[in-house]
């Protein structure tokens, strides 16, 4: 086999080159917040850096690679340029020989815990086997958080112990998307350089029409994310199974984690008459808000986000949020479009159902739900913050 790399990316001499790697990119839209972070950051920052991007050459779940994928060749994909690996191509010797010969002033790392897209490449930077000159930037991605650590937890102490013996992510800049997730990198990782730049949001598209919710029509309740622990769909369904109104729960998703699914499935199968349940699998990034548009109230009990993209689009869409107090996304209370609530209190969750189906003003949250959004974040500070961490990792001579 040939080794990826050999076809060398377009150069491009008047921007400043990032080479970033991902565990997935697009056209796919399975892996979920890293993928969608991405996007963004080239959607707007694309005029003023050079990206290149390594990926996988098919998406989340998937047996077939993306129609279309040359082998070897990188891609034109909005204003970047990709490059697609197979599982067999997923290995040491690629990844050394893809840092070598791609030019790059900085590398872009969007896990810890990604043993191909993250670990290899630290791997071949501490082996010798790729120039050192480029500094690291490494997004763990919400990966740090008590929720998420929680998860095969075993394995990751032992990865983390792993890496402090061998100093692998010695010297990097970390990026957090919050002050928490800033904490959460400390308690996991140590001291360090870390550099607040949370996600940027795409644009959002003007409010949808809607239909408000007949008299006497079930509450329209939607959840959709990767159906996995750290999304916590069992948590919703064991509080839907709690609530008396009548609710038509869809869930839209793919199943990452198929013995999840299953006790998921557990607990639908003795779902109490008045909760219907949809199963809508999983929807392409182009559909997201017009199929949320079609419900009452978006329901993502997580274990934790470092953004959350998937809510803002809720918001976008001009759902009622009811959410963990576990992202960024908090106040909603305050603001009247939602509830941002501790697992611990599940019975504070059946409770804001029931009043969200009692609720008959759709029309009017629909609006202070997309209001919500555009004074939620700061657009122009969060698009200087993540300018300014690119940036912090460029040679002195380049920028």
């Amino acid at each position: 086999m040939t080794i990826p790399g050999s076809a060398r990316a377009p150069v491009r001499p008047h921007k400043p080159k990032i080479l970033v790697f991902v565990g997935g990119y697009l056209p796919g839209y399975r892996f979920g917040g890293p993928l969608q972070s991405i996007a963004n950051l080239v959607d707007r920052l694309g005029d003023e850096f050079d990206f290149r991007i390594v990926t996988a050459d098919r998406d989340l779940g998937s047996t077939a690679p993306y129609p279309d994928i040359v082998p070897q060749q990188w891609h034109p994909v909005g204003q970047a340029q990709v490059l697609y690996l197979a599982p067999a191509e997923r290995r040491l010797a690629v990844i050394s020989r893809i840092l070598r010969e791609t030019p790059h002033h900085a590398l872009y790392l969007n896990s810890f815990f990604n043993p191909h897209f993250s670990t290899l490449p630290l791997v071949a930077r501490r082996m010798g086997r790729s120039p050192l000159t480029a500094r690291v930037i490494l997004a763990p991605r919400g990966e740090f958080a008590p929720g998420a650590l929680q998860i095969k937890q075993s394995k990751k102490r032992v990865f983390l112990a792993i890496s402090r013996l061998v100093a692998l992510h010695r010297n990097l800049i970390w990026q957090a998307s919050t002050q928490r997730e800033a904490d959460d990198i400390r308690r996991a990782t140590g001291p360090g350089n870390i550099v607040c730049a949370t996600d940027l949001p795409r644009q959002p598209a003007p409010l949808l029409a809607r239909r408000p919710r007949a008299a006497g029509e079930p509450l329209r309740i939607v959840f959709l994310s990767r159906i996995s622990p750290m999304k916590n769909l069992l948590y919703a369904l064991e509080a839907l199974a709690e609530v008396k109104a009548p609710v038509v729960f869809t869930i839209h998703g793919p199943r990452e984690d198929e013995g999840y699914w299953q006790d998921c499935a557990a607990v639908i199968a003795r779902m109490p008459s008045n909760i219907e349940i949809v199963e809508g699998g999983p929807v392409e990034p182009a559909d997201v808000v017009p199929a949320l548009a079609q419900h009452d109230l978006f329901f993502l009990p997580t274990q934790g986000e470092n953004y959350g993209h998937v809510i803002g689009e809720a918001l976008e869409a001009g759902l009622r949020i009811l959410i963990s107090d576990r992202t960024p996304w908090r106040g909603l209370a305050a603001e009247d479009v939602g509830d941002d609530l501790p697992l611990g209190a599940r019975s504070a969750f059946v409770q804001a159902i029931e009043q969200a189906a009692a609720r008959r003003d759709r029309i009017e949250a629909a609006e202070r739900s997309y209001a919500f959004l555009a004074k939620a974040f700061d657009v122009a500070d969060t698009l200087e913050a993540n300018r300014m961490l690119l940036a912090s990792a460029l040679p002195r001579d380049v920028g």
